[in-house]
């Protein structure tokens, strides 16, 4: 993400169901979960909190956080590829 020019900072941290990443590329703010896709779906799911933290931000700010399970998908994400 960096590579194409995007600001990225991780969240990673900050748990209980908070996004990984915070991304800025061209002026759009795209919040990421990251997932490991070499995992089995069943590795690959949202925990309880991230799904409440995704559910909650659709709901009350109508804003859709992306799951990458690649760096496709991330790039995708941000707008960066089709």
């Amino acid at each position: 993400l960096r590579s194409c020019g995007a600001f990225v900072q991780s969240l990673a941290t900050i748990g209980s169901g908070c996004p990984d990443l915070l991304v800025i590329w061209r002026g759009r703010v795209t919040l990421i979960e990251v997932k490991d896709g070499s995992k089995p779906a069943s590795g690959r799911k949202l925990t309880p909190d991230e799904s409440r933290w995704h559910n909650d931000a659709l709901t009350t700010g109508g804003y859709v956080v992306a799951v990458s399970e690649s760096v496709n998908d991330a790039l995708r994400a941000i707008g960066a590829i089709k």
